[in-house]
């Protein structure tokens, strides 16, 4: 396997076991001046979410890239993974590399949280996201990430075989994206939480192309009101919206295979500098695309203004075009009716 961006969080500070209150807690901290000071330089809401983790109140949020990759990394959890894209694709899954994400062919960075591409057996790619907020991956995004994904294929795929390349060489290119808070567009689709796309022909003709799409709504998963199947994808989608110990407990009851993962994360309460660090690293990704998204909509906003001045400007023209060809028509209108006046006046004074 390649080495996916294995970053280690390790600290040498270790508790025999893990703090029962948010006080006690805060007090081993302040133990470790280095830890205490990046504890105390996150802002309030992720201090508390700290706080909560290491007293046993809250699970890891699994949808932040550093705590993802620590449960499925694909270095060390090669067959999580495999399990969780096998499930969203309802197609068994063999991963068989993990491609760097430096030779996409979009020259914007992505917004997403977490950027994972794998390619799969029978050469195909896959790339997984989980996306934070609905609206800085649009449609269009989604769609410029499935072309570049189909073209990095191509252009691998052709430098390998050469002259002997043929476009039967290119396999099927997927885009799970799992939203942790979906759009109106999944809302308006409440009785479903995982979505299934690609092209079709609208007189049934049938060929199959390359581009398919998985969305998953997880806020939608979280509040289904129906019967969710007994299934592998349901376990997977559980643990990620796993927020409380509670909820764990739940999870293990039904599908037991996942306490092996629960016990990793409840491990990770004696090991604070580990999951500061992660905490750290997300904080610092979420800021970092914060800024890009700021630049984004302030250039939007820029471009809107710029349009709406040139409409305005467009539409004063038309307007002032259309006062002087109306002034025009009354002026001719005004002259043929004097005309009229004077042919009339001279027609009585030769009586």
């Amino acid at each position: 396997m390649t080495n996916y961006n294995l970053q280690s969080y390790a600290s040498p500070v270790e508790w025999s076991t893990p703090p029962g209150t948010s006080e006690e807690a805060v007090q081993l901290l302040k133990k470790s001046p280095a830890l205490f000071t990046e504890y105390h330089a996150m802002d309030k809401q992720w201090r508390q979410r700290f706080l909560d983790f290491l007293t046993g109140k809250k699970s890891l949020p699994l949808t932040y890239d550093p705590f993802f990759k620590r449960i499925f990394h694909p270095d060390i959890h090669q067959d999580r993974l495999e399990s969780l894209i096998s499930s969203l694709l309802d197609v068994e899954v063999k991963i068989i590399g993990i491609l760097p994400n430096e030779d996409s062919m979009l020259s914007s960075e992505s917004f997403v949280v977490m950027d994972l591409l794998v390619q799969i057996s029978g050469g195909g790619l896959c790339a997984v996201e989980i996306q934070k907020q609905p609206y800085t991956f649009s449609e269009e995004r989604l769609s410029c990430y499935s072309a570049d994904l189909l073209m990095r294929q191509y252009t691998r795929v052709r430098g390998e075989r050469g002259k002997d390349f043929t476009y039967r060489d290119i396999k099927k290119v997927y885009v799970i994206v799992i939203y942790e808070k979906s759009s109106k567009a999944f809302s308006d689709c409440p009785e479903h939480y995982v979505h299934y796309g690609k092209t079709t022909f609208n007189t049934g003709l049938n060929m199959e192309l390359l581009q398919e799409y998985c969305l998953v709504s997880l806020d939608v998963f979280r509040n289904f009101p129906y019967h969710k199947p007994q299934n592998r994808q349901t376990a997977w989608l559980s643990l990620l919206a796993t927020e409380t110990l509670a909820d764990a407990d739940t999870w293990i009851q039904i599908y037991p295979w996942l306490e092996e993962i629960y016990q990793e994360i409840a491990m990770l309460r004696t090991r604070p500098g580990e999951v500061l660090g992660m905490y750290s690293e997300m904080i610092r990704t979420l800021d970092h695309n914060t800024l890009k998204f700021i630049v984004e909509e302030l250039q939007q906003e820029v471009e809107q203004e710029k349009a709406s001045k040139e409409a305005a400007v467009k539409a004063a023209q038309a307007e002032k075009e259309a006062a002087v060809k109306t002034a025009q028509a009354e002026k001719e209108k005004a002259l043929t009716e004097l005309a009229e006046l004077k042919k009339r006046l001279a027609e009585l004074e030769g009586q």
